[in-house]
């Protein structure tokens, strides 16, 4: 009898570490919180708690389009979601509760798609954006008013371990649509990334600056939100860049003039017009998941004037960036950018991110190998 008794108590003991070992709360949970959470074959499971909804359905970004789901509700008001697996990297998710679109209040909020949302993260096994028992730099918030835009612009500089001692490049970064100046910082895990890679001594040291990625006035906010507007946004990005935002980090921060430029998607449009714009200020330029707007057949590079590259002696560094499984478009704007540099004999690095779609590990991983190869 005693030995009999014994045995529900060794499976369950059994169930609960195999189910441990199977399951990984994501990385994005709140303190305390239990889901979501993902098993070793990538499905997820949500338990979210909303008892009057009639109908709760999973949705989310990019990463999340062919992913399906089932749906059950408990008679506790618990909602349980499990899906199919999922793509590695860090996905933008919600709920449609009734119709209406709802963050999961198990998770931090990122603002992504143009508000506050939820995230998740699905492990790819990499550690080289995971924070590590080295010196850690510091992310510190500053701003200045611009006339152009005639207003105050918020900004974040990334300060590296042992900041102070000697004067240091600064690399210039831009986040993409619907995001903001905080997504580098949390989704992007750039803290983390520049502290392991100068740890390691695979980077030089260096400030960054993560500016933000809209400069309108107040007219011109008032235009419908086309790329004709982003076109314009990005000019007088340009503009705000070099007579207002290097003036300002180069009087107040330890610079030492050496100056590169990079972004994701939108800012990669932005960091590309303002590089090859001023291709005798910037020693590199980084297009992570690239984008060209206004461009046609006859004209690909009609708001974007690459042939500048040609004519500076000075050549910049160029990168190319791009998730294995984004969307033909960026792919299309890629080839662009690769067939022009070929054609031209401009040399380039091209890297492709395995298995990522056009979210923030492709970006991290982008960040990771540009970051080494520049100010070199």
């Amino acid at each position: 009898m005693q030995y009999s008794k014994k045995i529900p108590l060794v499976l369950v003991l059994f169930s609960s570490m195999i189910f441990s070992q199977t399951y990984k709360i994501s990385s994005t949970v709140l303190p305390g919180k239990e889901f979501p959470k993902i098993d070793a074959g990538k499905k997820a499971e949500f338990r979210v708690y909303f008892p009057d909804a009639k109908s709760v359905h999973l949705d989310g970004g990019d990463g999340m389009k062919s992913i399906k789901s089932s749906v059950s509700k408990d008679k506790d008001g618990f909602w349980n979601i499990s899906t199919t697996p999922m793509e590695i990297g860090f996905h933008y998710y919600w709920f449609n509760v009734d119709g209406q679109r709802t963050n999961d209040p198990n998770t931090q909020l990122y603002f992504g798609y143009s508000q506050p949302t939820s995230g998740i993260e699905v492990p790819s096994g990499e550690d080289f954006f995971i924070e590590k028992n080295v010196r850690h730099g510091k992310i510190v918030n500053d701003s200045l008013h611009s006339q152009i835009t005639e207003s105050q612009r918020n900004f974040k500089v990334y300060l590296p371990p042992g900041y102070g001692s000697e004067k240091l490049p600064v690399l210039y970064l831009y986040h993409g649509t619907g995001e903001d100046i905080t997504g580098w910082e949390k989704q992007g895990y750039i803290l983390n990334i520049l502290d392991n890679l100068f740890a390691e001594k695979k980077a030089r040291k260096m400030i960054v600056v993560m500016d933000y990625g809209v400069a309108l006035n107040p007219e011109q906010e008032k235009m419908p939100d086309s790329y004709s507007r982003t076109v314009l946004s990005s000019k007088n990005l340009d503009e705000i860049v070099i007579r207002e935002l290097i003036p300002y980090i180069e009087r107040k921060y330890k610079a030492s003039g050496e100056k590169a430029i990079a972004g994701l998607s939108r800012g990669s449009y932005q960091a590309m017009l303002i590089g090859v714009s001023h291709p005798e200020i910037f020693s590199a330029i980084g297009a992570f998941s690239p984008v060209i707007y206004e461009g046609t057949e006859a004209e690909p590079f009609k708001e974007l004037p690459i042939g500048n590259l040609l004519k500076s002696k000075k050549r910049p560094y160029f990168f190319i960036g791009i998730g294995e499984k984004e969307d033909i478009m960026f792919f299309k704007f890629d080839q662009l950018l690769k067939d022009f540099l070929n054609r031209n004999n401009y040399p380039y690095f091209p890297y492709k991110s395995p298995e990522t779609y056009h979210e923030w590990l492709t970006w991290r991983r982008s960040l990771y190998h540009f970051a080494q190869q520049i100010f070199r």
